[in-house]
């Protein structure tokens, strides 16, 4: 299994939506480098649900259900999406100034290039948020 950020503004798109709709298309990526990491994602591939611009925290995880396929919203026909379930709130919200402060941390994407909306996650980068959002000891 893989494991990725999704990032997604709340105003938007927010973690409620995704609970309430609970599978979903991730559309609008418009992004070619957020466009490659949609097409490697793998059925069962897991990802963080990241509040971007107002709030700024990892709030959910997601499940991927659907492999990459031509993105509805797209007229051009050049960009894809995929279809995600939610599967989990995270006990508390991991906000970006606490990423930033784990040294461990200060290479994934989120940190590096924080513009990118669909980034990797390393094994013990999943695992470190997972613990820092409640759900490890």
């Amino acid at each position: 299994m893989n494991y990725w950020l999704l990032k997604s503004e709340p105003e938007s798109w927010s973690w409620q939506d995704q609970i309430k709709k609970g599978v979903e298309p991730w559309t609008g990526v418009r992004n070619h480098q957020a466009a490659k990491n949609l097409k490697a994602m793998r059925l069962g591939d897991q990802a963080l649900f990241y509040h971007s611009v107002t709030e700024r925290s990892i709030v959910g995880i997601v499940e991927i259900v659907r492999e990459a396929y031509h993105d509805p919203t797209d007229e051009t026909g050049k960009w894809v999406c995929v279809d995600v379930k939610a599967v989990k709130s995270l006990k508390r919200p991991i906000t970006l100034a606490e990423i930033k402060s784990v040294k461990a941390l200060q290479d994934i994407a989120l940190v590096r290039q924080s513009r990118l909306s669909v980034t990797p996650l390393e094994d013990g980068a999943w695992q470190m948020l997972l613990k820092m959002g409640g759900l490890y000891q």
